[in-house]
């Protein structure tokens, strides 16, 4: 029963175009997102953040970068890219490399280690997210797939273009 100090006694109902109604879809899709990323990250390599695995992330996708492009990249301090770095160069990750070009210009690069983790997390990953697309109806497919390359342009994100996986089509 709705008494006046319920939340539900004052919610309107809900449209799918409402904002409001995709932003909280969104961010229960983030939350599931963040949880398998997580989940794919800690059974390849434990002591690994989220963090730096993106940085590892955007080396493999960017080749060798300074120091301050990683930061940029990121989103970071530069002094925080250093510290993941460092962590990074630890764990035989990532290396240190002097720029040919620009001989002053220290550059980082993933190691055979660091690629091959890149490799294991994003294939962990993506078995879990084709579990879950297997599972919904095959016409919400062909939207979700409309609808998250509309969000990521609007974000500013260029869409990747993969290959169609075998029995997705």
């Amino acid at each position: 029963m709705r008494t006046p100090d319920s939340p539900q006694a004052f919610r309107a109902p809900r449209r799918d175009d409402d904002p409001e109604h995709v932003v909280a879809a969104l961010l229960a899709a983030s939350r599931l997102l963040v949880a398998i990323a997580a989940k794919s990250l800690a059974a390849v390599e434990e002591t690994l953040t989220l963090p730096q695995y993106r940085l590892l992330v955007v080396l493999d996708s960017r080749g060798p970068s300074s120091l301050s492009g990683l930061a940029e990249a990121l989103e970071v301090n530069p002094s925080t890219a250093l510290r993941m770095i460092d962590r990074l160069t630890t764990a035989g990750m990532v290396e240190k490399t002097t720029n040919p070009a620009r001989r002053r210009e220290t550059l980082v690069r993933l190691t055979g280690a660091g690629w091959q983790t890149v490799r294991q997390v994003t294939d962990a990953r993506r078995t879990e997210l084709s579990r879950i697309v297997a599972s919904m109806p095959t016409e919400q497919r062909a939207q979700l797939v409309s609808a998250l390359t509309a969000f990521t342009e609007a974000g500013g994100e260029p869409a990747e273009h993969l290959p169609v996986l075998p029995g997705w089509h």
